[in-house]
């Protein structure tokens, strides 16, 4: 596979799921893990840092359980959370430990890298577990994730943390070798330039009894990631010494090239991390305006708003044909943006008294998508 990016990696993700680190219910897959350590090591070794995104708690759990079946109950997938994330971390330590190398658990909800303050206490977090030459062990607090502070996958949550911090590449390990064009040729897409509407049409579900996701949500969390900068890999986590022949260029899997430059910290924080609270929409001028020029919102641009947020709430912001074109916070709450929308001159000087133009939403606060 070719790939268009250095054999010296800077900063990588690599997100293993389920199904690469057990070969059944319950039950690990310790060779196989030994070697991705052994792998990780070997990048550390050219000067990479590295980060780990890993499933399996709840599989570990269900194993302990007994459990042949993924619990549909939220307690029941909480309390075997519970259970197997103490025996993930165990065979984190096992894998590294020869290699002297020493991990730290990461749990993390959708809640914590949404608040901007936890945000940054997170990144700074993992800034200074990668200064002190520990290797982050990350995974969804299932615990106590319910559906609305949720990631939803690992893979999304690996996409998150790339962003997150700067990484250049995101690896997602799994039991797929890679994007593979059932519907053509069937075989492996070595390297995806865009992420289109055909390459997502080539994703598919899962069937495993202890994952989540599946291609759909990989190639969700590569659309998320290369947005932010980040090249992603898709392999497969048997291949032997995977890791190597993707950053050697020759690995078999897919590469999904990322699309210009990474945005900056806060519009990433902007775009990515936030649950946007409501909807502003805008004319046609005001859409050309955001895309081609990087202008502030302005309330003659404004149509309406759906929802309800309060001033300081992010937003998202519709084009006329209603699709999502970018995300902001908001200055105004939805009260006031409905009252002012379309407004502008002395209609804006009666209501706040010397201004004849009013900014909804700052260009500084705002991403185009």
């Amino acid at each position: 596979m070719k790939k268009s990016s250095s054999s010296a990696p800077r900063r990588v993700v690599v997100k293993l799921g389920t199904g690469v680190l057990t070969h059944g219910v319950g039950q690990l897959d310790e060779p196989r893990i030994a070697s991705v350590c052994a792998q990780i090591a070997a990048l550390r070794a050219r000067g990479a840092e590295v980060l780990v995104v890993s499933s399996g708690a709840v599989g570990l759990g269900m194993g302990v359980l007994g459990l042949a079946k993924r619990p549909a109950e939220l307690a029941r997938k909480q309390a075997c959370a519970a259970i197997g994330q103490s025996l993930l971390m165990q065979t984190w330590q096992r894998g590294f430990a020869p290699l002297g190398l020493k991990v730290a658990q990461v749990l993390l909800t959708h809640e914590d890298l949404r608040a901007r303050e936890r945000h940054l206490g997170v990144k700074a977090t993992f800034r200074q577990l990668l200064d002190y030459g520990v290797v982050p062990i990350i995974n969804e607090n299932d615990t106590v994730s319910a559906a609305e502070i949720k990631f939803g996958d690992n893979d999304t949550l690996s996409a998150l943390v790339a962003s997150l911090i700067e990484a250049d590449h995101l690896v997602i390990l799994s039991t797929a070798p890679g994007l593979v064009d059932f519907r053509g040729t069937r075989q492996i897409v070595p390297v995806v330039e865009k992420i289109t509407a055909e390459i997502e049409a080539m994703a598919g579900g899962t069937t495993s009894e202890t994952a989540t996701g599946g291609m759909i949500s990989k190639i969700s969390a590569a659309k998320l990631a290369t947005k932010s900068g980040c090249g992603v890999f898709i392999a497969s986590g048997a291949e032997p010494d995977i890791l190597e022949k993707l950053f050697a260029g020759h690995g078999p899997g897919t590469f999904f090239v990322p699309s210009g430059l990474p945005l900056h910290a806060k519009k990433r924080w902007l775009a990515w991390f936030q649950r946007p609270t409501g909807t502003i929409r805008i004319n046609a001028g005001a859409a050309a305006a955001l895309r081609e020029r990087g202008t502030s919102l302005l309330a003659a641009g404004v149509t309406g708003a759906d929802g309800e947020f309060a001033a300081g709430d992010v937003v998202n912001i519709a084009a006329p044909d209603c699709a999502v074109i970018a995300r902001g916070t908001s200055s105004f709450s939805s009260i006031v943006v409905a009252t002012i929308a379309g407004k502008k001159g002395d209609e804006l000087h009666t209501l706040f008294p010397g201004r004849k133009h009013l900014e909804v939403i700052h260009r500084d606060d705002l991403v185009v998508l």
